[in-house]
């Protein structure tokens, strides 16, 4: 079959594509007038601290800018002033231009680390909705129906549990499709949940007259506890901004069950590959643990080198498998006779804040020179070795 290379590439780490038969006419057509597709991914800059989780649909439009293809980011300044109802059973509070303008600007260094700078394009939803009068936005909503918007699952649920649902909020999807009208999307890449908003997409293209996007849906990532979704606030995720040393060590914290899923959406290991590393798994063919180092290497590889990556597991190996610390601990120097260990966290940059310090405490996540703290207050008034989760240590001097 011709673009069988192509297709296998595609559909590896992918859930549905709809349609893939539209998708071989694409790139027959691309071929045919020597045009690169156009492959959309929309972003709401509702904060900057990517994950590798969100990074997944971006990894699939590299592998579409690998074949010559052109990804086109849409900075959703409007729609991110609205907040994506999928999959949330309340209302987001708005966010103001000033604040969704700075996220995009670190967001988009971040989706630079995946991204071929040459091959993409960053457009602005105000660079269209900016102009549009009300007549013009009446004239969006007047292509669709409530019926079909109240067959959207979290629209009906929210409605029949009684909980509120705003018009801004049905206005989402409309938003979301008109983009693929601006800039004349070829295909739109998205987590399963934005089924319906990519859907939604293809139709508006048909009521302008515009050949119509296919649809490339990726699975959610799976946190690094193998429950739940990779999220900030399970504190279950891998951040693009994590140094090496803390990406490795946090992927050798998976469980077993999900390192497939990893290699998949994860790494840029060849389909092929992964059916190899599958079947290792699953006939007992070789330890786990090796399997998973390979991973943990892959992903750090991404982002910071193959030097980096030996590095980081020769310092993981130390840590764990020696039992030594690790070198050039940071260190803390007490202002005070005696200081309460989360102020001590705090101010050395050991958490990001105090709630965070109070929640590792409880997790039995923080020990002083190898014995577990309970107490929050909990004061330290000699030098000693703090270590918190698995991979921070700080050393506390006088």
């Amino acid at each position: 079959m011709k673009f069988e290379k192509e297709m296998k590439l595609v559909r590896k780490g992918v859930e549905e594509i709809i349609t893939e038969d539209d998708l071989i006419k694409k790139f027959q057509k691309a071929e045919d007038k020597n045009q690169p597709l156009r492959i959309k991914y929309g972003i709401d800059p509702t904060g900057y601290d990517v994950h590798i989780g969100h990074l997944v649909p971006i990894r699939k439009m590299r592998d579409f800018q690998d074949m010559g293809h052109l990804g086109v980011i849409i900075i959703g300044d409007f729609t991110a002033q609205i907040g994506d109802p999928t999959g949330k059973d309340e209302s987001r509070p708005p966010l103001t231009s000033e604040l969704v303008k700075q996220n995009a600007e670190k967001y988009m260094e971040q989706l630079y680390t995946v991204l071929d700078p040459n091959k993409t394009e960053v457009h602005w939803q105000t660079e269209w909705f900016g102009g549009m009068t009300m007549a013009d936005v009446l004239k969006l909503m007047g292509k669709y129906t409530l019926a079909q918007f109240m067959a959207h699952d979290t629209f009906r649920k929210r409605y029949e549990n009684g909980l509120p649902l705003g018009m801004h909020e049905i206005m989402y999807p409309i938003l979301q499709g008109y983009d693929s009208v601006a800039i004349k999307a070829d295909v739109e890449l998205g987590a399963t949940e934005q089924k319906f908003n990519i859907l939604t997409g293809r139709d508006m293209q048909r009521y302008f007259g515009q050949e119509q996007q296919i649809a490339v849906l990726s699975p959610i990532l799976m946190g690094t506890d193998g429950k739940e979704k990779m999220s900030k606030s399970l504190n279950n995720y891998i951040a693009v901004s994590d140094s090496s040393k803390e990406k490795y060590g946090k992927t050798m914290s998976i469980p077993d069950d999900i390192i497939v899923n990893y290699f998949n959406f994860a790494t840029k290991v060849s389909p092929e590959e992964i059916e190899k590393i599958a079947e290792q798994l699953k006939t007992d063919a070789i330890n786990p643990k090796l399997i998973k180092q390979r991973l943990a290497r892959e992903i750090v590889n991404l982002y910071h080198g193959e030097k980096a990556a030996i590095e980081a597991e020769e310092e993981f190996n130390n840590i764990f498998a020696k039992k030594e610390l690790p070198e050039d601990i940071p260190e803390f120097k007490l202002t005070e006779p005696s200081m309460k260990i989360i102020d001590i966290l705090v101010q050395s940059g050991t958490c990001e804040s105090g709630g965070e310090a109070r929640r590792m405490i409880k997790q039995n996540a923080v020990s002083v020179n190898g014995s577990k703290v309970e107490d929050i207050f909990y004061e330290i008034s000699n030098e000693c070795i703090i270590k918190v989760g698995k991979r921070r240590f700080l050393k506390v001097i006088k």
